[in-house]
């Protein structure tokens, strides 16, 4: 019993690691994409790669295979990753922060005291 469930464990965390790597490379290859249809064909060529290996079997191998495909990622990155502007790194992440805790805004225009 205790080996079907490691089994069972170790399975869905290869399942989540695959998913998890399939999402970022489909990702990375946006940034790649000049044009959606370039994308499309390109996103259609890397599901096609994790296709191929969907029915392994062997646990060892496809911790294997999980590794090398994270290694081949890792050095096809794109060097500068399109980021949303107003997310965290984006140009307009904070540019007009909120005033700190007990500052308090007085606006004149033009108003004599």
């Amino acid at each position: 019993m205790a080996s079907t469930a490691g089994y069972l464990a170790r399975r869905a965390a290869q399942k989540e690691r695959v998913r998890l790597l399939y999402r970022r490379a489909l990702k990375d290859t946006l940034n790649w994409a000049v044009h959606r249809h370039l994308f499309y064909q390109d996103a259609s060529d890397l599901r096609d790669k994790f296709e191929a290996n969907r029915h392994v079997d062997n646990l060892d191998v496809i911790d294997r295979l999980i590794d090398d495909a994270d290694a081949q990622y890792r050095n096809f990155q794109h060097p500068d990753p399109y980021i949303v502007p107003w997310a965290p790194g984006g140009t307009k992440f904070t540019r007009n922060p909120p005033p700190p805790q007990g500052i308090e805004i007085v606006y004149n225009y033009g108003k004599e005291d």
